[in-house]
């Protein structure tokens, strides 16, 4: 975490220097057009991750949907996002990966948000975000875009507000369905510099068009990224609580010495496969795997939590050399970028409601490969975590939401604690 010390020692006014000389440095890319400034499509070289910035949320966009009506054509969208690191300045990424037509972005900000409820923001802290120095932008029909450094001090655990105001949408909106949080819309025009949050009286339950948010945090390692489905996309976490196992790991991670903390990023997207499409459960992982993860900003580490659904949906694969097939392609274009890959085993699911003998075998001959193979650095045995002691192939009810496939808070925090954190 970055924060200006007091001004009244000789220690805290050259640490306030560097801190400003930092934020200037960073913002003042902005100046220039640049490749992550600019929008463009979707690339399998990434952006670079920047002196000092690392990933601090991540939302990976699924699909495209028709929006409600009244809710974002000629609305201002305010997003709640909740960052695992801090730092000294934000920067936003926005996407129309979905898109037919190109998205007029008329206004953006940032600011902190007040309190734990609504969409008011803390006086004095709304920013104006601008791509090319410009307030307003436009992203090209199946293109990302990532905009000017802001600065803005923001502390690990804070809630972000990112708002967007919306003259114009037509066609399908690039959306991620599980939220597990409420965020906002005024309807009737730009309310993107609005402190207050009376405007605000719509609600949604989906992200439209908001990616991922890094911060300025030189200190910090990089970037934890974790590629899963909808265990790690927190579904049945109680919602607005941030109780998604990457929410509780990024607790954790706060807790080590600046210089060993990551930020985290969650990649995960409810009912998404390994091996195939799932319409509005997004592509597949190995392709999504470029944007999701080796686009983001300064990535160290990845966790892989996928399989569960490439065993237990229609059409059910039962052939485990396929999905291990699946992590060996995985962990070698990590490894290609210097990324550590770390395998988490997947969770028991008898109970569920297709569950059967032969999608167990799958399930048992998959994790022994995850235990033994060696394709990754190292292992996190959720499975043996959350697992009953007196009846193994079903998730302790302790840590069950009731449907024997996803577990509650109690279960996420229990799989968070697995982690090594020397490992990543």
């Amino acid at each position: 975490m970055l924060r200006v010390p007091a001004s009244g020692t000789r220690w805290g006014r050259l640490r306030g220097r560097v801190l400003a000389a930092a934020v200037l440095l960073a913002c003042g890319m902005a100046a220039t057009p640049t490749a992550e400034a600019a929008p463009h499509p979707a690339s399998p070289h990434g952006t670079h991750p920047g002196r000092g910035w690392v990933g601090s949320w991540e939302a990976s966009p699924a699909q495209g949907v028709t929006a409600p009506a009244g809710t974002l054509s000629g609305s201002s969208l305010r997003n709640i996002v909740h960052l695992s690191a801090g730092g000294a300045a934000v920067r936003i990424r926005l996407s129309n990966r979905f898109g037919t037509e190109a998205l007029p972005l008329g206004h953006v900000t940032v600011a902190v948000r007040a309190g734990e409820d609504g969409a008011a923001a803390v006086p004095g802290t709304v920013r104006e975000v601008t791509v090319h120095g410009a307030r307003s932008a436009s992203v090209p029909a199946g293109a990302d875009l990532v905009t000017d450094p802001t600065p803005l001090a923001v502390r690990p655990g804070t809630d972000l507000l990112v708002t967007v105001y919306l003259p114009a949408v037509a066609g399908p909106v690039t959306t991620h369905s599980l939220a597990e949080q409420v965020s906002y819309y005024a309807p009737g025009g730009d309310h993107a510099r609005d402190v207050s949050g009376d405007a605000y009286t719509g609600t949604v339950g989906q992200r439209y068009y908001l990616t991922g948010v890094d911060v300025l945090n030189p200190p910090a390692r990089g970037s934890l990224a974790v590629l899963g489905d909808s265990i790690t996309d927190g579904y049945a976490s109680t919602v607005g609580a941030n109780h998604r196992w990457p929410d509780y790991l990024a607790d954790r991670i706060r807790a080590l010495p600046p210089v060993r903390r990551l930020g985290v990023l969650n990649a995960g997207i409810s009912g998404n496969r390994l091996l195939l499409d799932g319409g509005s459960f997004g592509v597949n992982a190995l392709a999504r795997f470029d944007e999701d993860v080796l686009s983001r900003t300064n990535v160290r580490t990845l966790i892989v939590l996928e399989g569960i659904n490439d065993i237990q949906q229609s059409p059910h694969q039962t052939d485990p050399a396929k999905l291990e097939a699946a992590y060996e392609t995985i962990a070698a274009r990590a490894h290609a970028r210097g990324i550590k890959v770390i395998g988490a085993t997947i969770l028991p699911f008898k109970g569920w409601q297709v569950y059967d003998d032969t999608l167990e075998a799958t399930r048992e001959a998959v994790n022994a490969y995850i235990r033994t193979s060696r394709t990754f650095d190292g292992v996190v045995d959720f499975d043996a975590v959350i697992r009953d002691p007196a009846a193994p192939l079903a998730m302790l009810p302790a840590y069950d939401s009731g449907d024997h496939l996803h577990p509650n808070d109690a279960g996420y925090r229990a799989m968070a604690e697995a982690v090594d954190l020397t490992s990543l």
